[in-house]
């Protein structure tokens, strides 16, 4: 490719994402509303936009092959904030991606579209949406607006469903966990698949305790090497006993599904910050 344009580059997911991608095109052009990443990769550029502005997206996207798209509030917030960052974001990048003529869009959704399902089902691409917050509100909207802009302007989309990208410090990640090393793997096959159309994908490693089914996106080649058993002794000998009346234990989206609206659901999952720095 010529150019690869990367959201939400300075975030934790992101920043693990940038030197992989910068070796994917003969530019990337790292996007966010930082003043500065740091020292940047052979090829990669920075450019601070902001998504909630179609002008300053349709800019960043000028020339571009493809997107790939993790720039948004990635947390349960107030719905003016979600609407702002990750409904009007969304819509701003597939119309940007859409002018320009870009090929497709490889978008970070999540769980959280389908969280409110029970973890006991195991459910496939195609369940249907279920979102637990306003944050998996608008990853359902995301993907709907990737379908439509897939039926009516043949504009590829790759819809990763996250489960969670963070290291394993709980007893639902012993099933949830999608690796750093995976997490490359899929968004590079979202990438180099010869034809997606509109695809819907979970992201989560090669784990014995995966709680979803991604045998209808084999065409992807997405094949997860990391299997979070490793941690399961010493998580569950100090994981406290499971409270049936926990809506975060019953459901796909855990303590998302437990929140009131507007409410953080990172703030009980004890999540490291391990972003790399540059």
């Amino acid at each position: 490719m010529k150019k690869l344009v990367l959201t939400g580059a300075a975030g934790r997911l992101g920043s693990h994402l940038r030197e992989p991608l910068s070796k994917l095109a003969d530019t990337l052009v790292s996007s966010d509303l930082v003043d500065d990443i740091g020292t940047l990769y052979a090829g990669e550029q920075y450019v601070k936009a902001d998504l909630s502005q179609l002008d300053q997206i349709t800019a960043l996207l000028e020339g571009a092959d493809m997107v790939v798209h993790f720039g948004a509030i990635g947390d349960e917030a107030p719905f003016d904030a979600i609407l702002q960052a990750n409904i009007i974001g969304a819509y701003n990048v597939w119309e940007a991606a859409r002018q320009n003529g870009l090929r497709r869009v490889v978008y970070a959704s999540s769980i959280h579209a389908v969280g409110m399902h029970k973890k006991t089902d195991f459910i496939g691409i195609d369940a249907p949406h279920k979102p637990d917050t306003f944050y998996g509100l608008a990853k359902c909207f995301a993907e709907d607006l990737g379908s439509l802009y897939w039926d009516k302007f043949q504009l590829e989309s790759v819809n990763m469903r996250i489960l969670s990208c963070a290291q394993v410090t709980n007893a639902r990640a012993l099933g949830t966990w999608l690796s750093y090393d995976d997490l490359i793997q899929l968004v590079e096959r979202a990438i180099d698949t010869p034809v997606t159309g509109f695809s819907v994908v979970y992201g989560v490693s090669n784990n014995d305790r995966a709680p979803v089914d991604n045998s209808k996106a084999s065409h992807l080649g997405y094949r997860p090497k990391d299997n979070a058993e490793q941690f399961a002794t010493q998580i569950l000998a100090e994981a406290p006993e499971a409270d049936l009346n926990d809506p975060a234990m019953l459901h796909h989206g855990g303590p998302f599904a437990a929140v009131k609206p507007g409410d953080s659901g990172l703030a009980t999952m004890n999540i490291i910050d391990d972003t790399k720095r540059t």
